[in-house]
């Protein structure tokens, strides 16, 4: 770190410890600057944005091929509207019709919020909620797995549970069972209480759901994979999926990564879904939760743009509605 870049975090620590403080004086004194230096850096600060803070020579050029200001000011608003959407799903939503069709990679998404000093959830998540929020720890790289290979949507499904947690005035655990067909990246979630673990009760419901609306879709059940859980080991589970013609596969001891589409289902659903719901509750209630759940479905699974290897941009709806036409809902 360059003594320029000192400067520049000093500079905004005094913003940010005047804020919290809510006394301009106080902050003054406490890091030894008169009150006119505070506000001239201020005045920088609101008329030109954060990077004025900065020593001039260590300001970064405006370059020919740089970001439209416009396309820019899209990337912050939209950034900062869905906190919990990385680089590459804000590209992919900027490039629809519907919120422009601007046409900006994902590198250059990040670029972009990484000059405002927004390359981070935990910034944007602070920003947007007045917080000052810790340091996003980078996760450690997950190792290597083969890919799945599918042709078409209902050939694999993956379904597992979450754990939501123990709400005011439930009688129990709240559990989320999860369901994702890897061919469309169609996904079906459900909330239950159970007294302590999931139930094989809920699982095989889930699983008959997840059968009927693949052929509603006009598509067959291959094979459901799942963990070795105690609701999947359940001779009733097993019934299940046997009498819906499918064959049920494990995933190997200790290999989470084998069923990685609907553990990263489980991650989206929590960044996109679960952290917004549960700041904004007073007393985070399971009607209001799962009426959250199902709408936050809607969005993913008929809006939302996706940019895996099978819907490449697609939404899950426009795959696995490919083959038949489906008019209910």
């Amino acid at each position: 770190m360059t003594q320029e870049d000192v400067l520049y975090r000093y500079r905004l620590g005094t913003m940010a410890l005047a804020e919290r403080l809510g006394n301009v004086r106080q902050a003054c004194e406490m890091l030894g600057i008169h009150r006119s230096t505070y506000y001239r850096w201020r005045r920088w600060l609101e008329r030109y944005g954060p990077e004025a803070l900065r020593p001039r020579e260590r300001r970064r050029p405006r370059m020919p091929n740089a970001t439209p200001m416009l396309v820019e000011e899209r990337v912050l608003a939209f950034s900062l509207a869905h906190p919990g959407f990385g680089p590459k799903r804000v590209s992919a939503e900027l490039r629809r019709a519907k919120w422009g069709g601007y046409a900006i990679s994902p590198s250059g998404v990040y670029r972009v919020l990484r000059r405002h000093g927004l390359n981070t959830r935990a910034r944007r998540r602070s920003l947007v909620a007045g917080y000052a929020a810790g340091t996003e720890v980078e996760p450690r790289p997950a190792p290597a797995v083969g890919r799945l290979d599918v042709d078409e949507p209902g050939e694999l499904v993956q379904i597992d549970c979450f754990r939501v947690g123990k709400l005011r005035g439930t009688k129990g655990v709240v559990w989320q069972y999860t369901a994702i067909d890897v061919g469309s990246a169609y996904t079906w979630a459900e909330l239950h209480v159970t007294p302590h673990n999931p139930s094989s009760r809920y699982a095989s419901q889930l699983a008959r759901r997840v059968a009927r609306d693949l052929k509603r879709f006009g598509w067959e059940l291959g094979a459901m994979l799942t963990d070795n859980g105690s609701e999947f080991r359940a001779k009733a589970f097993r019934e299940t999926v046997e009498s819906l013609g499918a064959e049920h596969r494990f995933i190997r001891s200790g290999r989470p990564q084998t069923n990685g589409c609907v553990e990263r289902v489980h991650g989206t659903i929590l960044e996109e879904c679960w952290k917004p719901a549960f700041a904004q509750y007073l007393v985070p209630g399971f009607l209001g939760l799962r009426r959250d759940l199902e709408r936050y479905l809607r969005y993913y699974n008929e809006d939302r743009a996706h940019t895996g290897r099978w819907t490449r941009g697609r939404t899950p709806m426009e795959v696995i509605g490919a083959n038949k036409m489906w008019s209910g809902r």
